[in-house]
């Protein structure tokens, strides 16, 4: 499960660009009752949302398309992204640091999907995870699982094993220094017509009520609620910009 130690390769933050910061801080403060602070202009903008005075996510301004951004902790950007175009992946953002907060750096696997580590400085990361309103998992959602596992293996030492569910497995995803409880993503087969990406999973104490309540905000329900056997009631959705998120009502 997701904890908030920092191991490497774990996710530590997440953010999601939006082309409307205000518009996007409504939204997700109304669905998961969030509050946001803002590092004002001269972080252009960047909000911190929280649960509780601890830290869940990020709201960033983007002019691009909207879309969450799944960070994985590490000790050095710089190394994993040599590690990376070693791999066969891309550099999209070349390490950089944020005014004394951390050290980043964004990349996209070989089928494309993008993610970022983090190196922290004075923010560590998250500071609350697997809770109402908080994250609670991760998943890359690719044409070809298989075609990915070596890239991330490589850069990050991830143990990805099978998990039989029905006729078919899921990969399962475990950071290189976990223990048998460390699970902390998993693997699925892209839809058809999407583009690869990380999907995280956002934990709520009722998943249909909270699939009610982002409609009332403006979202789009991808998949309804449904019952999968072994993790909880999940949904899938899209913010009024079109970033895909889920939610899920962990089983007991």
């Amino acid at each position: 499960m997701l904890t908030t130690d920092f191991t490497p390769g774990t996710p530590s933050w997440l953010d999601v660009a939006a082309p409307d910061v205000e518009a996007a801080d409504a939204f997700y403060t109304g669905l998961f009752g969030w509050r946001s602070l803002s590092l004002g202009p001269e972080h252009r903008d960047y909000r911190f949302c929280q649960v509780d005075g601890r830290t869940v996510a990020g709201i960033s301004p983007s002019r691009g398309a909207a879309a969450w951004l799944t960070y994985f902790h590490t000790p050095d950007a710089d190394t994993v992204a040599k590690a990376v175009e070693q791999a066969g992946g891309k550099v999209l953002a070349a390490p950089f640091d944020i005014q004394g907060q951390g050290r980043m750096a964004v990349f996209a696997d070989p089928a494309g999907a993008s993610f970022a580590v983090w190196q922290p400085g004075a923010t560590r990361g998250l500071g609350l995870v697997t809770e109402p309103g908080s994250l609670g998992w991760v998943e890359l959602h690719v044409p070809d699982p298989g075609r990915v596992r070596g890239f991330y293996e490589s850069v990050f030492g991830w143990r990805i094993e099978d998990l039989p569910m029905g006729d078919a497995t899921y990969p399962v995803i475990s950071p290189a220094q976990g223990g048998e409880s460390s699970a902390m993503a998993g693997i699925a087969t892209l839809e058809p017509g999407d583009e690869p990406h990380w999907l995280p999973y956002f934990e709520v104490t009722d998943c249909d009520a909270t699939v009610e309540r982002a409609q009332e905000l403006g979202a789009t329900v991808r998949a309804t609620p449904a019952t999968t056997e072994g993790a909880g009631r999940i949904a899938y959705l899209a913010d009024p910009f079109g970033a895909r998120f889920a939610v899920i009502t962990s089983s007991a």
